[in-house]
């Protein structure tokens, strides 16, 4: 089969940081050397930089997003727990599955998809719930909630209730600062922003949430106080054996977040900003209307409704087989109706807005 080169402009996965790329490449090392877990302690400090938190548990789990998201109910849910789940896109649809599965009580707050999280809507759905999770950039829909302002609301009436956040596609692409965010625990993916293949699952977790976490959860594998033996080391300091780590991935993300700190978490903010905005301006000037409301539309994922009379399918068909360029269709109801353009990582570029810009222009004849 031959190589196909693609400009991977969907919500994900985007095309990866070169050092990324290289690190894949390098000597494989074992999962108990030495060598391999420095560069897995480096791999979680680099992430609470970048994350703005100072968790000791932080670390990446082996598997895509959604093992973030399975870790975090099944270790932090107890039967019976009243969950509030703020659902404004298919990914809060997500959440609401898992929990129940874990033996949630689940309350779910209903949005508009498109529409921001209501922090008041939030609070009101329950009077002190074990844990409320939103997510903070909605990869269905391209709209941001501030999780600040939730956390801080939550914190201020009740100090028991721990407050969770969805960040795959914020992570490395806009500044976040979950310790001032009163974020208990948090979870990401290495495909959008950090520029980085599928396959890792960014996690963090406070201590006054893994104080409170399932001692014994129902599955084995995302246990995370086994996990935490391998990862930061068990009771008597050292590494208990836990599961064989990707180790190549783990130096693939160790290698993308040097570069995204070498560069600057706030000039990576800036360089997100600056080409999602051209991106939408730049669609707008050709006729085409946002999906997401000005003032929440995110930066790294623009959303953009399908203008009327126009095949979703064949346009992104024609962009991927005449320029090699990928976007994505809508998530849910607007599976065809919405495109969905990301920006993320070492595609957050001018050049890459003005390549899509110049190919769907001859797509759509404006």
């Amino acid at each position: 089969m031959a190589l196909v080169e693609r400009s991977l402009l969907g919500p994900g996965p985007s095309n990866t940081y070169p050092e990324a790329t290289a690190a894949l490449s390098a000597p494989l090392l074992g999962h108990l050397d030495p060598e391999f877990l420095k560069l897995l302690d480096e791999t979680g400090e680099r992430l609470r930089s970048v994350w703005g938190t100072r968790n000791l548990r932080t670390l990446p789990l082996s598997g895509t997003g959604s093992i973030g998201m399975e870790a975090a109910f099944v270790n932090f849910v107890h039967p019976g727990d009243a969950v509030v789940v703020a659902v404004n896109g298919l990914f809060g649809e997500r959440m609401c599955d898992v929990a129940g599965r874990y033996g949630a009580e689940v309350v779910r707050v209903e949005h508009e998809w498109g529409q921001p999280v209501d922090v008041q809507r939030v609070l009101d759905a329950h009077p002190s719930p074990a844990l409320v999770a939103a997510v903070h950039a909605e990869t269905s829909t391209g709209v941001r909630s501030d999780i600040g302002r939730l956390g801080e609301a939550l914190r201020a009436r009740d100090d028991r209730t721990l407050l969770l956040a969805d960040c795959v596609t914020s992570i490395a692409g806009e500044s976040i600062e979950l310790d001032a965010w009163n974020v208990d625990i948090a979870y990401a993916g290495t495909q959008k922003c950090l520029g980085v293949p599928p396959g890792l699952a960014p996690f963090t977790v406070s201590e006054r949430a893994w104080q409170r976490r399932v001692e014994k959860p129902t599955t084995w594998y995302l246990d995370l106080g086994l996990i935490g033996n391998y990862v930061t080391g068990g009771a008597s300091g050292g590494r208990a054996y836990h599961h064989t780590a990707p180790t190549a991935m783990v130096a693939s993300l160790h290698a993308a977040l040097g570069r995204v700190l070498d560069e600057g978490m706030p000039a990576v903010a800036e360089r997100h900003r600056t080409a999602g905005e051209a991106l939408q301006q730049g669609l707008q000037r050709m006729g085409l209307q946002l999906f997401a409301p000005e003032g929440n539309r995110l930066h790294q994922l623009t959303s953009v409704w399908v203008p009327e009379g126009v095949d979703s399918a064949d346009v992104r068909k024609q962009l991927l087989t005449d320029y090699g360029i990928e976007i994505g269709a809508g998530a849910g109801r607007f599976a065809n109706s919405v495109w969905r353009i990301g920006l993320m990582g070492n595609n957050a570029r001018l050049d890459r807005v003005e390549m899509l810009l110049g190919a769907l222009r001859t797509v759509l004849g404006r």
